[in-house]
């Protein structure tokens, strides 16, 4: 990958890497397209990295599809599809792994102790074999993508870091690998996580600004028949809680349907309407 890599650079081509833990589907392919405007090469990793998930998550589990990823990643025009091993990535057990700090202490890393450590070994790991100019993230993963431009940032990578807008089906849940573990009506319940955005932001809009109160008007959408909420908070950039919401200000969440959890956030300044609806596939 590293010769690959470098031999491109040296011809003068910009690298572009998207991570990714594969399963693709049109939110990663949207991830593509954005590195392909800033890049002359795209890479794309596929990467199901047993670091971040614990011991009673789905790594055993978690949806795999290799062949129709290489189908996926070349009608996008990728130009290399990086999916290592497991044996290849951590040839021995990492002694030294990246400490995210306490940016990693809330929202997702409280519900996932570790899962922030793993992330960011890995994706140092990546940037370390690729040597990209720019790296592309989903801001889904809102949490993951602040750490990782922090880490990117204290660590002096020689990178850029983008983040992209949330893709979302039209209906407005978010596009994540996920969601395929949905059964009909959970689909359907799964539906309250971004409605409770909306009314967070609808509110905000309406000139509302306490964040307690905020707060309390998305749980009150969020108590959903079959949702079982874990947080919905009114954070910064740095993830620290807000004394009072403006533009700026992300309202996150993460809840249970069913079996499956799933998270969600929206910028109050932008609403949805920077964020990229496409027709479910």
């Amino acid at each position: 990958m590293r010769e690959w890599s470098r031999a491109e650079r040296k011809r003068g081509h910009r690298i572009g890497l998207v991570p990714t833990m594969g399963f693709l589907h049109e939110a990663h392919l949207r991830l593509v397209d954005r590195a392909r405007e800033r890049a002359d090469r795209v890479v794309l990793s596929s990467f199901v990295n047993p670091l971040q998930f614990g011991p009673r998550e789905d790594f055993d589990h978690y949806p795999r599809d290799p062949a129709r990823d290489r189908r996926l990643a070349t009608e996008r025009a990728v130009d290399c599809l990086f999916a290592p091993s497991t044996e290849a990535l951590y040839a021995v057990d990492p002694v030294v792994r990246i400490a995210p700090g306490p940016m990693s202490d809330v929202l997702e890393g409280a519900a996932r102790p570790g899962h922030f450590q793993g992330v960011l070994t890995v994706v140092a790991k990546l940037f370390h074999v690729v040597e990209p100019d720019i790296a592309v993230f989903g801001r889904k993963d809102f949490q993951q993508a602040m750490l990782v431009r922090r880490m990117v940032a204290d660590l002096d990578f020689g990178l850029e870091v983008e983040i992209v807008p949330t893709v979302r089906e039209l209906d407005g849940l978010a596009i994540s690998s996920r969601n395929s573990y949905l059964g009909p009506d959970e689909r359907r319940a799964a539906l309250a996580l971004s409605r409770a955005l909306r009314a967070v932001e609808q509110a905000w809009r309406g000139g509302q600004a306490d964040p307690k109160e905020l707060e309390r008007r998305g749980l009150e959408v969020l108590h959903a028949p079959g949702v079982a909420p874990e947080y919905l908070k009114l954070v910064g950039e740095d993830l620290r809680p807000v004394a009072r919401a403006d533009a700026r200000t992300v309202v996150v969440v993460a809840a249970a349907v069913g079996g499956t959890r799933l998270i969600d956030n929206v910028v109050l300044g932008e609403g949805m309407a920077n964020d990229i609806a496409v027709r479910a596939s």
